[in-house]
């Protein structure tokens, strides 16, 4: 036991002296990951917004065209996209740093299930409530922004961030077309340290401490607006 202890101690020491080393290039590639996330939300959101917005408008002409993009996206893998976004789009002149273009992709991508999570909250909104509100002679816009939109943003917040949670995990896809974030990094420490435990547990304990907070904020809002 004694000897098995000592290589238990000594793995540990020199996990921890790995993590010393190897924790401040890491940490690069969190903000990284950070911003990317972030920005990549702001499009998703927006995005996802006109979609469910064009699929219950009731008007055919915005809502086939919705369906039909929503469809590709989600028909389409991440990874694919964001090839697409940063080795094809440069042959018809658009040049997009591989920032930029994991940024575009995983929004893009993302926006087709956001759209999704946006309309079935519109969907679940008492109709007693809108029918309240067309009897009073409000136009659609304002049914849709003083009736509507309040009250399905109640409904989607814990669907809403437990897709954030999925996009933080998935900004790892970006790696593909070299966009410095944690997994990068990771990969490139591995290879040149050869230190593969090491290093893919820290970049496995980063995700963690990025993602444990979100799941906690998940699950209190599921709590607080899941029964409503």
């Amino acid at each position: 036991m004694e000897p098995a202890a000592r290589r238990a101690g000594m793995n540990l020491a020199g996990f921890l002296a790995s993590a010393r080393d190897f924790l401040p290039i890491l940490l690069q590639g969190v903000w990284i990951t950070v911003a990317l996330t972030l920005c990549a939300l702001v499009i998703a959101t927006l995005l996802g917004l006109i979609w469910a917005l064009m699929r219950t408008s009731g008007l055919r002409w915005l809502e086939w065209p919705a369906l039909a993009i929503v469809n590709t996206l989600r028909g389409i893998p991440i990874i694919v996209q964001l090839f697409y976004i940063y080795f094809v789009l440069p042959e018809f002149g658009v040049d997009l740093s591989a920032f930029q273009a994991g940024v575009i992709g995983l929004g893009v991508a993302y926006s087709a299930y956001m759209g999704e999570v946006f309309r079935s909250g519109m969907l679940a909104v008492d109709p007693g409530a809108v029918e309240a509100a067309d009897s009073l002679g409000l136009s659609r816009f304002r049914v849709m922004t003083r009736v509507i939109l309040p009250q399905a943003t109640r409904i989607v917040l814990p669907p809403y961030g437990n897709m954030l949670i999925m996009m933080l995990k998935d900004s790892s896809q970006a790696s593909v077309i070299t966009v410095a974030e944690i997994s990068t990094q990771s990969r490139l420490i591995a290879s040149s340290t050869f230190k593969n435990q090491e290093v893919f547990t820290l970049a496995a304990l980063l995700y963690l401490a990025l993602s444990v907070p979100l799941i906690v904020l998940v699950g209190r809002l599921e709590k607080r607006f899941g029964r409503g």
